[in-house]
């Protein structure tokens, strides 16, 4: 598919007070970019401090002082500035633009004449710049940068961030490629590939396109560039003292060139990173071998490496994947930041061939673990999204550390929180998008986006209460466009639909890919609604993914379920569902405006005909159980009511004395 086929339309949100994204995007604008900048100032009492603004100041001369926090601290500060640049385009706010301004400005005197900036190496090992691209995150900084000054140019028109990049991107230029002098290299941490593609997008220089394709196509090559930098380097290491063993090329997404990697392998946000970028290339160049690998690669990450929250990336131990169906739930890492970009890597499969699987993805990822990932006042995060928790094992075993049983106001390692903030602000740009004069709506949110063709501004206009409410009310104002076609999403998970046309049932399926599909005539104030059935539904996994077969776990609409110990008691592995037990549900607005949770019946284990020995022998007799309701909320709510347990996944079972298996039982309910 070439570049001028698919386009990203503006999808406006609305402002309704009540509407589910809206209170989102004022949660984000109104008390999320407050508390960020705050942090990356040190201002939050008890954090751990940033330094992220002040290592600019000191690199410009405005301060003394030494370099504070990770390596990579400069791209914080890109993220928050490119979620502002968001949050400006829905709303000019002068105070927001006047803190971006001088942020710019103090960027503007921290940048080295040849237009290098990087705060870490400016400050604490000067004349070493680009000496350990596989650990040192120089690239990936820069691409942070480059994004939030593409952001802000486009939201304000300011030229001032981006052209300091630009000089940036021109060094950078410079440095890297194949020709005599320069560094046949590129970053351990994927980033400046996407950010190049975008920067070709607003100055339609090639350079910047070739650039990106460099760094793509050069890495995995032989002989490796790490293993180069870590000889020069005395087989020493940025992070641990001493000689350490080479890079472990796998964890880098450098073991093979990308067109021969078929399994995700390594750090989870890397490879997501690096697949996105695969994605959005082989769509601008129509390179066919180049997408197959990103299906290839998309195949593999969806259906045997994620978690049914949409999460990815399963051990703490380098962030990375691990193998097939190895999905722990009580030591899972599913980083925030690795669902971020797996929603990426979803938007860029949708544009270089629009299929429903890829939006599903993307709405499963981003209405579980992303949206679980942050307080609900927008005050604290996760940085590790878990499937069940118990907080007593997270604070007392050393491999369960990384698991918390409460978000965090701030973390040494920050990249969540602002990645976070400038994807809910950027959500219309993952909404619909248009392919010739057909409008593909891709996720159910209230708001406005032009209509493909259309002259005179004629709009879609979407009114829905989805997730909560499977009702979504289309209208077009304004004259369509005689050949304009509308193609709404019909979910994976639903099994049940109906469209009316102008009141009119609408006989008719979806698809192959997934897109329902309607062609006009139309009239003006032309309406249509999509009904998605809301059903209960119970979900078992698949028998090689051990952590959790025999289990199931619940899911309505796009929301999965969880247990949380404030409904349901302490100890929840000792509580069974019944599986053959009406599934009810009941409004829950203490969770989320529209919220329900959903009630069954079951039964919890006793303890009370144990002895102090931690085992016995079996018997035939049915064990000591009381029956129970359970109570199970959206697993993006979790978390807001005080620490406790929580789980997705829950043994399950018919009714006693029912003959059929809890796997039949939970079958029949998907």
């Amino acid at each position: 598919m070439h570049e001028a086929e698919s386009q990203v339309p503006l999808f406006r949100l609305a402002d309704a007070s009540n509407g589910f994204w809206a209170r989102y995007a004022r949660l984000v604008r109104s008390r999320v970019i407050p508390y960020q900048w705050s942090a990356l100032n040190d201002r939050i009492e008890g954090a751990p401090p940033s330094g992220a603004i002040r290592n600019f100041r000191i690199a410009a001369g405005l301060e003394s002082g030494e370099f504070v926090g990770m390596v990579f601290q400069d791209s914080d500060v890109g993220k928050w500035i490119e979620a502002v640049a968001y949050a400006l385009r829905a709303q000019r706010d002068p105070e927001l633009e006047t803190l971006v301004d001088e942020t710019v400005e103090i960027m503007a005197q921290a940048q080295a004449p040849d237009g290098y900036l990087n705060t870490y190496f400016t400050l604490r090992e000067p004349g070493r710049r680009w000496s350990n691209l596989w650990e040192c995150h120089e690239l990936y900084c820069a691409g942070h940068l480059l994004e939030g000054a593409i952001a802000y140019y486009q939201a304000t028109g300011k030229r001032g961030f981006l052209d300091i990049m630009c000089r940036y991107v021109d060094l950078i230029d410079q440095t890297f490629g194949a020709k005599p002098g320069q560094l046949r290299g590129y970053d351990g941490h994927e980033e400046i590939e996407l950010a190049l593609l975008r920067l070709f997008d607003v100055t339609g220089d090639h350079r910047h396109l070739e650039l990106a394709r460099y760094f793509l196509e050069e890495r995995g090559r032989a002989p490796h560039f790490f293993h180069a930098q870590w000889q020069a380097l005395g087989q020493r290491s940025h992070w641990t003292r001493g000689n350490v063993s080479s890079p472990d090329l796998a964890y880098f997404q450098s073991h093979l060139p990308v067109r021969r990697q078929t399994e995700a392998v390594g750090h989870a946000v890397r490879a997501v990173y690096l697949y996105t970028a695969m994605a959005d290339l082989a769509r601008r160049t129509d390179d066919s071998e180049l997408r197959s690998t990103c299906e290839a690669l998309w195949r593999n990450v969806t259906r045997r490496q994620m978690y049914v929250t949409g999460g990815i990336g399963s051990t703490h131990r380098g962030e990375a994947f691990t193998c097939d169906f190895d999905l722990p739930n009580e030591t899972a890492y599913a980083e925030t930041c690795a669902s971020i970009g797996l929603i990426f890597f979803a938007q860029r499969m949708l544009q270089l061939c629009p299929r429903a699987e890829f939006a599903d993805v993307l709405e499963q990822a981003l209405y579980n673990t992303v949206l679980a990932s942050m307080s609900l006042d927008g005050t604290r995060f996760f940085y590790v999204n878990p499937l069940e928790v118990w907080p007593r094992a997270s604070a007392r075993n050393p491999d369960r550390h990384h698991v918390k049983a409460e978000r965090q106001t701030w973390f040494g390692c920050a990249c969540c929180p602002p990645n976070l903030a400038r994807l809910l602000l950027s959500l219309g740009q993952y909404v619909c998008q248009s392919e010739g004069h057909t409008l593909l709506l891709h996720q159910y949110v209230s708001g406005t986006v032009p209509l493909p063709g259309a002259a005179g501004g004629a709009l879609l206009e979407v009114e829905t209460g989805y997730p909560h409410d499977g009702r979504i009310r289309l209208c077009l104002r304004g004259e369509a466009p005689a050949d304009f076609c509308l193609a709404v999403r019909i979910p994976g998970w639903c099994r049940t639909f109906a469209l009316t046309d102008q009141g009119q049932r609408v006989e008719q399926a979806a698809d192959s890919d997934g897109y329902l599909r309607v062609q006009g005539p139309w009239q003006r104030d032309h309406e249509l609604l999509l009904e998605l059935a809301l059903e209960v539904q119970v979900l078992e996994a698949h028998p090689e993914l051990r952590a959790s077969a025999g289990k199931v776990a619940l899911r309505r609409g796009p929301l999965v379920y969880c247990l949380e110990a404030v409904d349901n008691g302490d100890n929840l592995s000792a509580l069974t569902l019944d599986v053959s037990s009406e599934l009810e549900t009941e409004p829950a607005p203490e969770l989320l405006p529209g919220a329900v949770k959903i009630l069954a019946r079951g039964w919890r284990r006793s303890a009370q005909d144990w002895t102090d020995n931690p085992y016995r022998i079996g018997s035939a007799a049915a064990p000591a159980e009381e029956p129970v309701k359970v109570v199970a909320v959206p697993y993006c709510s979790w978390g807001n009511r005080g620490p406790g347990e929580m789980a997705v996944w829950v043994r399950a079972a018919s009714e006693r004395g029912h003959g059929r298996s809890a796997a039949a039982s939970a079958a029949d309910r998907v």
